[in-house]
């Protein structure tokens, strides 16, 4: 993954801007556990002098996949310090302007770099590896009553209408910068990462039940409504290639569950965790804190919000 950035501005920003700890410091932020002395070889405690450190720690970025996040640290170092001390990087323009050129936008407002998807839409957004571990919001959809459709209904206006659903559940996804990751024609997961990823997550929800009511009474071919239950969750998340992997992990586990159990037709759920962390005039659509038992010692706190359609 790393091959198509050249590096060498990168390279030059550093050892004109840095002493060696902080650049070592500063790639530890963005690649955690960084060891400089294990990847070059180096006997511990060794001096290594300022353009060798700079070369092997973007070596290593690029090898290893995390020089996009390095960038974006340099980004952040750049604007607001660290530890209250400026470190003003020289030449972070050309740094910033090279990943530009490899097919990604880059937001100033968040300092985040997201993949041009007028170019490409990947599943790790052109930037994860295989157990990279990150804060993620997950949305997990499910048909409600699928299996009467399927029984009460052509084969052929079924998958006209999940093929519809697909493509609603998608725009609603991608055009917020997330990713669906798994359809399985009854349901889906899909993953948030960049930008504020959980208030992301939740208005794509909002808006796949919003567009659903217009598509149940305009266009739906089928003698039921389509009613789905959302979930919203987030969390620490390994990403997979896998899709078995992708259900192992806590959080998506969890957001299956409020939607199982917690969800009505026409609903989204999300965790009071995640609630906590809204702003009051998007917490105001939901409803009050409710329950539902967890086990018999704990319970899962929640709130809903649903969208009332014409009775079938």
């Amino acid at each position: 993954m790393g091959t198509r950035f050249s590096g060498k501005f990168c390279r030059k920003c550093l050892y004109t801007s840095l002493a060696v700890q902080d650049m070592i410091r500063f790639a530890r932020m963005a690649y955690p556990d960084y060891d400089i002395y294990e990847k070059s070889g180096y006997p511990e405690g060794y001096p290594i002098s300022t353009q060798d450190a700079a070369n092997s720690i973007v070596r290593d970025m690029l090898a290893d996949g995390y020089y996009v996040d390095f960038v974006e640290t340099l980004i952040r170092i750049d604007s607001n310090g660290f530890m209250g001390r400026r470190y003003p990087l020289r030449s972070l323009d050309d740094v910033i302007d090279d990943v530009i050129e490899t097919g990604f936008n880059y937001d100033p407002e968040t300092g985040q770099f997201f993949e041009d998807q007028n170019q490409q839409i990947s599943r790790n957004w052109n930037r994860l590896i295989e157990g990279d571990e990150r804060k993620m919001a997950v949305i997990r959809l499910d048909i409600a009553g699928n299996s009467i459709l399927v029984k009460e209904n052509q084969k052929s206006l079924i998958n006209k209408v999940y093929g519809d659903l697909r493509e609603i559940i998608t725009n609603a996804i991608v055009s917020r910068f997330g990713r669906l990751w798994i359809w399985e024609g009854d349901g889906a997961l899909g993953a948030f990462m960049l930008g504020n990823y959980s208030r992301m997550a939740i208005f794509a929800g909002i808006e796949i039940l919003s567009e659903m009511v217009l598509y149940n009474k305009m266009i739906n071919p089928l003698n039921k409504n389509v009613n789905l239950r959302i979930s919203v969750n987030s969390g620490d998340i390994d990403y997979s290639e896998s899709e078995v992997k992708c259900f192992e992990a806590e959080t998506v586990r969890k957001a299956i569950t409020l939607e199982s159990k917690a969800a009505v037709p026409n609903s989204l759920v999300i965790p009071e965790s995640l609630a906590r962390s809204l702003d009051q005039s998007l917490l105001n659509a939901f409803s009050n804190i409710k329950t539902i038992p967890l086990d018999k010692k704990s319970v899962i706190k929640y709130r809903i919000y649903q969208v009332f359609q014409e009775k079938e």
